[in-house]
């Protein structure tokens, strides 16, 4: 048994793995107070059986504190990924330290010789990764989907708090419907430029991955093809897992 985890600004996700299948999710809204969830959910559990702790994080006062708590439990060193060395199975062409490890997370799940993948997360921020082969090669950073409708509801006065829908018209007819359409399309368009200038600049075929609340709402609104995969993180921390001795 391990237990993996993607610890982000918006949730945690932590994971009971066993022959590399997921068997328990636990979800943790960020605003929640950990401790108090994760002695919930572990306090009948066997930490006997336990052999690896891996997360990736982008939050290190959350790491920090899930960490503590697993290190009053078990002697199991609890690893952030970035720990680790990725080297030995990722090529990483960026600045190490300014990557998130959820994104090389991503990219080990799917890094395959001969095989090119652009990964699009619809999470707090919206991040396309670019990956050649073995080869991570970086990527874009563009605003989150929710972050910027709550940005806009909370400094526009007459603007209230929008859920996003998929949009069958472009023109709409209230506050609201033209609101839905400008992010639904307007995102629609970011996505499909992006990825088309990505191959423009490698000139090499792609599979796009799409994973993240709003991969449902895009996956068949966007021109490209796409895949959509919500474990691709925690299937990556499986992965890497193996690497922890």
């Amino acid at each position: 048994m391990i237990i993996l985890g993607d610890i982000g600004n918006t949730e945690t996700k932590i994971c009971l793995v066993k022959n590399n299948k997921i068997i328990k999710k636990i979800l943790v809204p960020s605003k929640e107070k950990k401790i108090h969830i994760l002695n919930k959910h572990f306090r009948k559990f066997d930490f006997t059986k336990l052999k690896k702790i891996l997360f990736c994080s982008v939050v290190p006062s959350t790491f920090k504190e899930v960490k503590n708590f697993f290190k009053k439990k078990t002697q199991i060193k609890c690893f952030e990924l970035k720990e680790l060395n990725l080297r030995s199975v990722l090529k990483i062409d960026v600045n190490y330290k300014q990557v998130g490890s959820d994104r090389l997370a991503n990219a080990i799940c799917v890094s395959a010789k001969n095989k090119n993948f652009i990964i699009l997360d619809f999470g707090t921020a919206t991040t396309f990764d670019v990956l050649i082969g073995k080869n991570y090669k970086g990527g874009i950073i563009s605003p989150g989907i929710n972050l910027s409708l709550n940005t806009l509801s909370d400094k526009a006065s007459l603007i209230p708090k929008i859920n996003l829908k998929k949009m069958s018209k472009v023109i709409g007819k209230d506050t609201k419907s033209a609101v839905r359409s400008g992010f639904f399309w307007g995102y629609t368009g970011l996505i499909d430029n992006i990825i088309n200038l990505i191959k423009k600049e490698i000139k090499k075929p792609f599979t796009v991955i799409i994973t993240g609340g709003f991969s449902k709402l895009f996956k068949n609104s966007v021109k490209t093809k796409v895949k959509q995969d919500f474990d691709i993180t925690i299937n990556g921390l499986i992965k890497a897992s193996k690497l922890i001795k």
